[in-house]
């Protein structure tokens, strides 16, 4: 008997040297003793997930920069420097004969135009000026090409106005950016609230089985003295000496359990192994009962799912409007306006310039397409109606998800209060039971039976806790809401892009 106990005792002891020993190859560990609260800061602000999140934010953000750079006027430089051309070309004589020379140019461009786009009709308006000049080497001459203004104008007339359509999608498609970034560091904050439950009921669980360990050696050894003296059975030695082995298992288990935990939240957190955490559990929880209709409003008015929906009816209707347009009948308007000179000297290039002028209208109009331009217009309008199905279950359904989650969170401080009185309870029962078996009133199977209620009774009011915080910040996240201060959660969007 006692060789197990041995046994037991030296395996712990390796185990403890081991880990004594990697930290300390390590280097020295910084020991952190964190709140529920600290943990979710430190989650927000310097997490890999939240990192992340923020970078997918700038990304929207600058996608939505781009959408409005496309309205505002732009000025572009283009340029040759230079063409050279060396080739052999047919030239015609007076007499109507051909015959082949050799050609060396060299082609000289230069061109500045401003451009801006009109939403109202979807064209676009420009304004440019040129300058060409072109060096034959072969006869050794040189002429200049100036259009000093040109004044232009594209059209489709087609019906189909993409800026229209991007001035209602693209807004959303940035406010819903904005709440899924708040909405990733809720989510930020209930995986936190995960890995700190794990960490604590690992915490726990080695309280517990360091607890137990002791308190079966203890009785091991009184069941040894009582049995040489003969007051109980072999039977019961042996099921205590199997309790005290179990209890060392369990022992070596719930360490090598509370390190695993310990990497888990370490690495979530941002830190490397010189930092140690140690978990303080705080029993208080906020008190508050949100009223259903308040949580399903603001869930509708902050949750951005919701723009998703109406942001997808939306590009459904642009497609269906645009293969609407390209099913028939197009037309695209040109028109420009100029002045234009060419001269031998670039000192005469601008003077007396001339006019220029150019329409042109594009048509395309299908005549046999066989049903192609009609079969993408019903492929959309199906789609459409995919989508608008889709969107209305699935509004439904996120209206059940707030209904339940409100129900479950409000149930939940129900089932706190009677975990943690459920515990209490164990706990002094233990107690009793303890010292009744210590004077010889009860048998050992009383002793385990509540050994094992105290030890269920525990780990239950931890995931009691556990649970209440999940619902507390899947509310938050679901509803973009801290109901205990009353206020639409938000972030400070104009620092996450500096």
């Amino acid at each position: 008997m006692l060789k197990h106990k041995f046994l037991i005792t030296g395996l712990m002891t390796l185990f403890m040297s081991l880990s004594l020993s990697f930290s300390e190859a390590g280097g020295q560990q910084r020991v952190l003793h964190l709140t529920l609260d600290e943990v979710v800061e430190i989650a927000r602000s310097q997490s890999p997930q939240a990192i992340l999140a923020q970078h997918r934010f700038r990304a929207s953000y600058w996608q939505h920069r781009t959408y409005q750079a496309e309205f505002l006027p732009n000025l572009r430089l283009t340029g040759t420097l230079p063409d050279f051309n060396r080739s052999i070309i047919s030239y015609t004589l007076e007499d109507g004969t051909d015959r082949f020379i050799e050609r060396n140019i060299i082609n000289t461009l230069a061109s500045l135009s401003l451009n801006q786009n009109i939403g109202l009709t979807g064209g676009q308006i420009f304004m440019s000026s040129e300058l060409q000049r072109v060096d034959n080497l072969g006869i050794d001459s040189t002429s200049y090409r100036t259009t000093p203004v040109n004044i232009g104008f594209r059209q489709s007339l087609s019906g189909y106005n993409a800026y229209r359509w991007q001035r209602r999608i693209e807004p959303l498609r940035f406010e819903e950016a904005k709440r899924n970034y708040v909405t990733a560091l809720e989510g930020v904050a209930f995986q936190a609230v995960n890995l700190y439950f794990d960490l604590a009921l690992a915490q726990v669980n080695l309280e517990i089985a360091d607890l137990n360990f002791a308190n079966t050696d203890t009785l091991y050894r009184i069941a040894q003295g009582r049995y040489n003296i003969g007051t109980i059975p072999e039977n019961q030695l042996l099921q205590m000496e199997l309790s005290y082995l179990n209890a060392g298992t369990a022992l070596n288990e719930a360490t090598l359990d509370l390190e695993v935990r310990k990497f888990r939240l370490r690495s979530f957190l941002g830190y490397n192994e010189t930092v140690d955490i140690e978990l303080i559990v705080e029993p208080d929880v906020p008190v508050f009962r949100p009223e259903l209709d308040k949580a399903l409003n603001e869930a509708l008015t902050n949750n951005p799912d919701i723009l998703q929906f109406e942001r997808q009816l939306l590009e459904a209707d642009r497609d269906v409007a645009r293969a609407r347009a390209e099913r028939g009948f197009n037309a695209d308007l040109f028109a420009v306006y100029g002045l234009t000179s060419s001269a031998p000297e670039f000192t005469d290039a601008y003077r007396n310039p001339q006019e220029s002028q150019r329409l042109q209208i594009g048509l395309q109009i299908p005549i046999v397409d066989w049903g192609l331009g009609r079969g993408r217009y019903r492929m959309a309008q199906s789609s459409q109606e995919v989508i608008r199905t889709q969107v209305e279950q699935a509004q439904i359904d996120f209206e059940q998800n707030v209904y339940l989650e409100v129900m479950q969170f409000i149930m939940q401080y129900d089932q706190l209060a009677i975990a943690a009185k459920a515990d209490t309870i164990a706990q002094k029962r233990f107690d009793v039971t303890r010292e009744r078996f210590l004077i010889g009133r009860i048998d050992v199977r009383d002793l385990n039976d509540a050994i094992r209620e105290q030890d269920v009774a525990r780990r239950g009011y931890i995931t009691a806790l556990r649970n209440y915080w999940r619902f507390y910040y899947n509310l938050r996240r679901l509803t973009l809401y801290d109901f205990e201060r009353d206020v639409k959660l938000t972030e400070d969007f104009d620092n996450l892009i500096l």
